[in-house]
C-alpha cells in the first residue's frame, strides 16, 4: 500500500536498528523499462510491440547488473531476495549473488502485476528496502504494493524518470542501498505518457512513500518559471550556416526553435539546418541519419533534478553525441534551483567525457559557469 501526501514536513527517521544484522534487499526488474526511448516512443506503457518493431533493445537489464555490481562493492554479504527470471533472480546470480527467489512471473511477458505480486513477497519476507529497476510507472506498481514503512529505491531505467525516489545512477543506486542509514518521505510521480507522446505533460502525484536519505538520490522534478526570450534570441544569433543543430526536448530550447521560425516538437528531438527541418520527433537512427559534418545538440536540464541527458531524450545517446558538440542552455531561474549538472546515458565513458565546468548559456549574451558532476 502506499500513503497519500499530507503534511509537507520533511521527516526523517533512522534505519540504525535494523544495520545490526545482516541488511536485506528485495530486488526486482521491469525488463521492457525504457525500450521507447531510443526509438523516439517517450515511453514503453502499452507500446512494447512497437519498440521492438523499430529496433529497439532492452535497456533495464544493463542497468540492473551495474546497480547490483555496485552493492556487490559495497556489502558482498546483502541478504538479496529477488524475483524469477526476466525480473532479477538471474541477474543477480550473474553479479556473484546467491538470491532467494521468492517466485516467478506467470508469463514470458512480464506485467505490473508479476512487479506487484515480487514487492508483496518481499514486504512479506521483512526486507529493510525494495530496489527496483525501471520508470515512474515501476515506481507506482512498487509503491501499491508496499507495507508501510519499508523503504524504495529506484535504479532509472524508464523514459521519463519524475519521481524522487531514484537515484542519479545505477551505481549510485547499488551503493545506497548498502549504506543508508536514514530514510525520509517523498513523492512517487508520475504522467499520462499518451499525453506525452503528443507534447502535453500531465503529471500527477501518485504516492508519498520512503525513500533512503542520500545527496544521490534525485530531487523531483519541477516546472520553473521565467522569461527566456532573450535567451532564445542570442542563441538564433548566432546560428551558423552549414551546421546541424539537434534540438532536445523541453520549453526552454522550444523557445529557441520559435525563434528559429518551426515549431519543434515539445518532448521529442528535432534536427534543422539552414532553416530546414530534417528531423522532427525523431529516433535515435533518424538522428543519426540526419548529422552533418559540423553538428551541435542543444539541451536543457530537467528543472529540480539537473539531468541533461538520460532523462526524456534517450535518443541522444552515445553515438549521437559522439559525432557533436554540446551546447547546454537554461534560465538562471533553473540553474538556482538544480545545484549541478548531470549525465546518465547509460555509457561509462560518455558520461565521464561530459564531467566538468560548462558555459551555460542563460541570457542573450550572458553565460554561468556550472559543474556536470
Amino acid at each position: 500500500m502506499f500513503t497519500l501526501p499530507g503534511a509537507t514536513t520533511r521527516r526523517y527517521f533512522s534505519v540504525g536498528a535494523r544495520r545490526r544484522g545482516m541488511r536485506s534487499i528485495g530486488f526486482v526488474v521491469n525488463p521492457i523499462a525504457g525500450m521507447g526511448g531510443r526509438v523516439g516512443l517517450k515511453g514503453t506503457d502499452g507500446m512494447v510491440e512497437e519498440a521492438r518493431e523499430r529496433g529497439a533493445e532492452q535497456r533495464a537489464p544493463g542497468r540492473a547488473r551495474a546497480a547490483l555490481d555496485a552493492l556487490a562493492d559495497a556489502d558482498p554479504d546483502v541478504r538479496l531476495l529477488a524475483y524469477g527470471a526476466p525480473m532479477g533472480a538471474e541477474i543477480a546470480r550473474d553479479a556473484g549473488f546467491g538470491p532467494e527467489v521468492v517466485g516467478e512471473p506467470e508469463r514470458a511477458e512480464t506485467t505490473a502485476a508479476d512487479t506487484r505480486a515480487a514487492v508483496a513477497a518481499f514486504c512479506d519476507a521483512g526486507v529493510d528496502l525494495v530496489l527496483f529497476v525501471g520508470g515512474d510507472g515501476t515506481a507506482v506498481d512498487v509503491a501499491e504494493s508496499l507495507s508501510a514503512g519499508t523503504p524504495m529505491l529506484g535504479v532509472p531505467a524508464g523514459v521519463k524518470v519524475y519521481s524522487a525516489v531514484f537515484a542519479v545512477s545505477p551505481d549510485a543506486a547499488g551503493r545506497i542501498a548498502a549504506t543508508f542509514e536514514r530514510t525520509e518521505e517523498s513523492e512517487v510521480n508520475d504522467i499520462d505518457e499518451d499525453a506525452y507522446r503528443e507534447g502535453e505533460v500531465r503529471a500527477a502525484l501518485k504516492a508519498v512513500v520512503s525513500v533512503p536519505v542520500d545527496e544521490e538520490r534525485q530531487a523531483g522534478k519541477h516546472v520553473p518559471g521565467g522569461s527566456i526570450e532573450g535567451l532564445a534570441a542570442g542563441f538564433a544569433a548566432e546560428i551558423k550556416s552549414g551546421v546541424t543543430y539537434v534540438f532536445g526536448p523541453g520549453s526552454t530550447v522550444g523557445a529557441i526553435e520559435r525563434e528559429l521560425g518551426f515549431e519543434g516538437s515539445p518532448l521529442g528531438v528535432d534536427v534543422w539546418r539552414d532553416g530546414a527541418v530534417l528531423v522532427r520527433d525523431g529516433s535515435e537512427s533518424e538522428i543519426l541519419a540526419a548529422l552533418g559534418e559540423e553538428n551541435v545538440v542543444v539541451v536543457s536540464p530537467i528543472g529540480g533534478q539537473g539531468f541533461v541527458f538520460g532523462r526524456g531524450n534517450h535518443q541522444l545517446s552515445p553515438a549521437v553525441l559522439a559525432r557533436s558538440e554540446v551546447e547546454i542552455v537554461a534560465s538562471k531561474e533553473k540553474l538556482d534551483g538544480v545545484g549541478a549538472l548531470r549525465s546518465d546515458t547509460g555509457d561509462e565513458g560518455t558520461d565521464e567525457a561530459l564531467r566538468g565546468w560548462w558555459k551555460v548559456r542563460v541570457g542573450r549574451f550572458e553565460r554561468r559557469l556550472v559543474e556536470l558532476v
